[in-house]
């Protein structure tokens, strides 16, 4: 074996010196080391072994305000301030190493999103990914095909986290049906939810938190069905319960309307209505969704009934001979598919004298005078009004989920059919029937 002893290598001329040719592979000993003179640099056009190059990263001293295409190699220095950055990972090779670090501890407000290389992989997944922790600093090691980019430094893969956009969110439940036959109850309304532009939800409740979905996650969407009338002296039944189910977000709920009782009503979403009699109170409502139904006072010798209960208003009290019977509640106005609707009326007590309880505004269905009661509007949630004497209550009304988002954010994947629209920059997605969404 041939030995080169020397103190020092210098270029013979020029500034740049060349050690090898290709496929040559150059050894340190154990214990051995090399000193690079201070304002010298090597640039590594092969691969480092043993070097410190997997899982280590040389920083820069130039603090990065906005977008770029990373290094393998190095660190950076991100400051997010201005807002949100996006940085270009490298092509994966393996060992290669990048590390990003939050320069300005404003990554909780503005994040700093991940773009892999082509088909390149972060902890398994070929999508963006952010990393949204105040002050944090992050290694990533490009280690094989399967898994891409981990995290090493900072310990957590959850570190580097799916991307996720706001969306708002309408979802009303099935109203219940209206009692049938010898004047009975009103169906409630169903439960009403809403996070959008700070409108009400049912109840009285205030407007909820929009959802954070997940880029590539399904969310299930479920509507309600509507409660069904009751026969000629039978109960009908509940509306059935909306949601949005789906990783990453608390499942939101809607309870179906309440059935209209020839007694007390049932409880709901919102309550339904009871019939004339001592002590018959309507039913409850769901609180931050529904009021509850009208009460029926003391008996006399006709029978009248109190109105289902409305997202935004309490049903109406049963009523004395001659009167009309109670009235649904009123329900409560949305514009978020861009124009004001209301929805979530409760629906009118039945009667056999006087007249039926109209329905409350946004749905709901007439209560009947010796006569059928009138369903609930389709979609909009409404509750069924109460039968006359010898007829049928009428069916709620079915639910509704309707989501909005910006269209930048819309990825258009979805089942069921949900109708969808547009409203300036945002795209509303309106779904009548059971279906999807991936973010």
């Amino acid at each position: 074996m041939s030995e080169v002893k020397v103190n020092k290598i210098s270029p013979r001329s020029g500034t740049g010196v060349t050690l090898g040719d290709s496929g040559d592979t150059f050894t340190v000993p154990s214990g051995g080391a090399i000193t690079i003179a201070s304002g010298a640099t090597i640039t590594n056009s092969g691969t480092a072994v043993n070097f410190g190059a997997t899982g280590s990263a040389s920083w820069t001293s130039t603090v990065k305000t906005s977008g770029f295409t990373a290094v393998a190699g190095e660190g950076y220095f991100v400051n997010t301030t201005s807002g949100a950055i996006s940085v270009n990972l490298p092509a994966g090779t393996a060992g290669a190493v990048v590390a990003f670090k939050d320069y300005a501890n404003t990554f909780d407000t503005n994040k700093l999103t991940l773009v892999p290389n082509g088909s390149d992989k972060i902890g398994g997944a070929a999508a963006n990914r952010e990393i949204k922790t105040e002050g944090i600093a992050v290694t990533l090691v490009f280690i094989d095909s399967t898994q891409g980019w981990l995290v090493t430094d900072d310990g957590l893969q959850s570190s580097v986290q799916t991307p996720a956009y706001t969306v708002d969110f309408l979802v009303i439940a099935g109203g219940g049906g209206g009692y049938g036959g010898a004047g009975g109850g009103g169906g409630g309304a169903g439960g009403y939810r809403n996070s959008y532009n700070s409108e009400s939800s049912g109840g009285g409740g205030s407007s909820e938190t929009a959802l954070e979905l997940l880029v590539g996650q399904a969310y299930t969407i479920t509507v309600g069905n509507a409660g069904a009338g009751g026969a000629n002296g039978a109960s009908g039944a509940n509306g059935g319960d909306s949601s949005i189910a789906g990783s990453g977000i608390t499942t939101i709920t809607s309870i179906g309307g309440g059935k209209g009782g020839y007694a007390t009503g049932t409880a709901g979403g919102s309550g339904g209505g009871a019939v004339a009699g001592s002590g018959y109170v309507g039913g409850a409502g769901t609180a931050n969704q529904g009021y509850a139904g009208g009460d029926g006072p003391a008996p006399g010798p006709c029978t009248k009934a109190g109105g289902g209960g409305g997202a935004g208003a309490v049903g109406a009290d049963s009523s004395t001979c001659g009167n009309a019977s109670g009235a649904g509640g009123a329900g409560l106005s949305s514009s978020i598919t861009g124009s004001a609707v209301t929805r979530a009326g409760g629906g009118g007590g039945g009667s056999n004298n006087g007249a039926g309880g109209s329905g409350g505004s946004g749905g709901g269905g007439a209560g009947g005078l010796n006569v059928a009661g009138t369903a609930g509007t389709a979609n909009t949630g409404g509750g069924g009004g109460g039968g006359g004497t010898g007829s049928a209550g009428g069916a709620g009304g079915t639910g509704v989920v309707i989501l909005r988002m910006a269209t930048s954010d819309y990825s258009s994947t979805t089942t069921g059919s949900p109708t969808v629209t547009t409203s300036g920059s945002d795209t509303i997605l309106t779904f009548t029937g059971t279906g999807s969404y991936t973010a």
